[in-house]
């Protein structure tokens, strides 16, 4: 008896900037994101892609992916998609595409992967400050706060 339905497992799943497929049907991935190094906050990213490979399933899934704030529960962006696999020799590839990406502030961001209301995969997402940089590539220390001058002291009286 052949089994009607088997949740699928996550094979791979990559954050990055883009992703072609070539006429031969394979993919190409383009820069893989691992850390978002920016000189300040807010920022707007373009594109960020999502590229999931599913395989070992049977059945029809609902798959999820989401970008959740550092608050751990603010939902950034939220794409879902139906797939299907034919038997467990079969494999299913989706990418979910985030266009103007607003992060708002640093921290560490969290991309989670589901499939029908289960949880495959949770990676974090940092979003970092670059030190500045002078013209010889030196890191400068961070601008202090100027502090106003103190203000002169009235004058005692007998003075």
């Amino acid at each position: 008896m052949e089994p009607s339905r088997i949740l699928p497992d996550l094979q791979s799943s990559l954050l990055c900037e883009d992703v072609r497929q070539e006429s031969n049907g394979n993919f190409i991935i383009i820069g893989v994101i691992g850390l978002i190094r920016v000189p300040k906050v807010p920022i707007t990213a373009l594109k960020l892609c999502v590229f999931n490979r599913w395989a070992a399933g049977v059945g029809a899934f609902t798959e999820s992916v989401r970008l959740i704030a550092p608050d751990q529960t603010t939902v950034i962006r939220k794409s879902e998609v139906k797939f299907a696999l034919r038997d467990a020799s079969s494999h299913a590839t989706n990418v979910s595409l985030f266009g103007q990406v607003e992060f708002k502030e640093p921290g560490t961001y969290f991309v989670e992967v589901v499939v029908d209301e289960v949880m495959k995969l949770r990676f974090p997402l940092v979003v970092a400050i670059a030190p500045q940089t002078n013209k010889q590539g030196q890191a400068q220390p961070p601008a202090s706060p100027q502090t106003p001058p103190n203000p002169p002291t009235p004058p005692t009286e007998g003075a």
